[in-house]
């Protein structure tokens, strides 16, 4: 992926999802040959030359600190779309690395919160949504279709950007896939910024471009989107419809450990409580927390 393309597709995306009465812009009436904001408009209101902006659009330029804060005032950017803009102008100043990025595993203080955390699903996934562990409540819930095993696999793992996508299991899990699906491309998009030179990433993006005009569609509307908390109601095969809230911690490595709950005393926590019971009683966890601690600690003892 191209820092400085990525950079000028966003700016004209967002550009062209304001309305000039929203901003104040006045039109006197005039037939407008392109959605949104002109780029003179869009210039006037971030206080910089036309010929400038411009230049930002078609990756012709750098803009400063300052000079980004205004422009992501004028197309009204939330917090996480600021942060997205400063990644790729700063993704557009540097080199391309040549290198691809080792493989990502789990650090020992997160396979020791899976092991805690035994009752409630979890799943770890990685800086493009690669599924690096989930206990066994956590394969149950959004993949007891897949081999548990997977993410043992560096070269194998699930991925819940393609299941979402491309994957009818997971697609009828979610009552409100496209809101599930939005929040995907949003995290995938964030990605884009961060790691702008990782050729696993631009596969997987190229790939569910390719395979899903869903997909193609919400990418090319360059949405950023991040939410630690969402509801999303699960019409899980085994249990039923359930209203789950998957919460987002963060961890040093840029890895994401998601848990999965259900209100108390409600229906949908006597349908969880079925599902990871039985569970339970299938047999062995779908993941080993100790094994993966101890890999993990032995990779960081290694390494110093």
């Amino acid at each position: 992926m191209d820092g400085k393309r990525q950079l000028g597709e966003f700016l004209r995306a967002r550009r062209s999802q304001l309305r000039p009465e929203d901003l104040g812009v006045v039109t006197y009436g005039e037939r407008r040959r392109v959605p949104g904001l002109r780029r003179e408009e869009l210039a006037r209101l971030a206080g910089v030359s036309e010929s400038y902006y411009a230049r930002l659009e078609q990756g012709q330029s750098q803009a400063s600190p300052d000079v980004l804060d205004a422009i992501a005032q004028a197309l009204r950017l939330s917090e996480a779309e600021r942060r997205h803009l400063r990644e790729l102008s700063a993704a557009a100043r540097r080199r391309p690395r040549a290198r691809r990025p080792a493989p990502e595993r789990v650090s020992p203080a997160v396979a020791q919160l899976l092991g805690v955390l035994s009752e409630v699903p979890v799943v770890v996934t990685g800086r493009y949504s690669d599924v690096l562990a989930w206990n066994r409540a956590g394969h149950a819930l959004y993949a007891g279709h897949l081999d548990p095993d997977g993410p043992d696999r560096p070269g194998e793992r699930p991925n819940m950007a393609r299941l979402v996508f491309l994957d009818a299991h997971t697609r009828d899990l979610y009552a409100d896939w496209p809101a599930k699906a939005r929040a995907v491309v949003g995290t995938l998009r964030l990605a884009s910024g961060q790691y702008p030179d990782d050729p696993a990433l631009a596969s997987l993006v190229g790939e569910l471009t390719l395979n899903s005009p869903e997909f193609a569609a919400m990418w090319a509307d360059h949405r950023v989107k991040t939410s630690d908390v969402a509801v999303y109601t699960m019409r899980h095969p085994l249990v039923g419809a359930m209203d789950v809230t998957q919460q987002t911690l963060h961890t040093e490595q840029g890895q994401y450990v998601v848990v999965a709950t259900t209100e108390a005393d409600s229906p949908s926590r006597a349908a969880m409580t079925l599902l990871t019971h039985s569970t339970a009683a299938a047999g062995p966890s779908a993941v080993r927390p100790k094994t993966i601690a101890k890999e993990a600690a032995k990779e960081a003892w290694e390494r110093n």
